[in-house]
C-alpha cells in the first residue's frame, strides 16, 4: 500500500483544535490528543455550568426577596408572598423583584401593603 500524505487536511483540523485550546496549561495545550480530551471535557463542563448558572440566580433572588420581606415584619415569608403576588395579577418575575428589594425597598414594601390591603378589603366583583 502506498503512504498517504495528509498533511493539508490534517493540520487545518489540527490548529483549529489548538485555537479553541491555546489557553490550557502544560500538555493540555501541545499534544493534540490531550488537547482535544480538554476541549470535550470543556464543553461539555460549559454546557452544564449554564443550566446551573440559571438555579443559582434564582436561588440568590428568592433569598434576597426573602430577607428584605422578612426584615421589616413586612410579609409573613416569601411564598405566601409570591402566592399572593400570582393572586392579584401582579406578574412580577424574581430577578425584576430582587432588584426592587435591593435598589428600592420602599417600593418593595408598597406592593405587599397593596396586597395586604387589597386581602382584607376584597372587592365585589
Amino acid at each position: 500500500m502506498t503512504r498517504v500524505r495528509r498533511g493539508n487536511i490534517a493540520r487545518r483540523r489540527r490548529t483549529k483544535i489548538r485555537l479553541f485550546g491555546s489557553s490550557f496549561r502544560g500538555a493540555h495545550s501541545r499534544l493534540t490528543r490531550t488537547l482535544a480530551q480538554q476541549k470535550i471535557k470543556a464543553l461539555v463542563s460549559s454546557h452544564r455550568d449554564r443550566d446551573k448558572q440559571k438555579r443559582d440566580f434564582r436561588r440568590l433572588w428568592i433569598t434576597r426577596i426573602n430577607a428584605v420581606i422578612r426584615e421589616k415584619g413586612v410579609y409573613y415569608n416569601y411564598s405566601k408572598f409570591i402566592h399572593d403576588l400570582y393572586k392579584r395579577q401582579l406578574l412580577l418575575n424574581r430577578k425584576v423583584l430582587a432588584q426592587i428589594a435591593i435598589l428600592n425597598r420602599n417600593c418593595l414594601y408598597m406592593i405587599s401593603n397593596d396586597i395586604i390591603k387589597k386581602e382584607e378589603y376584597p372587592e365585589i366583583i
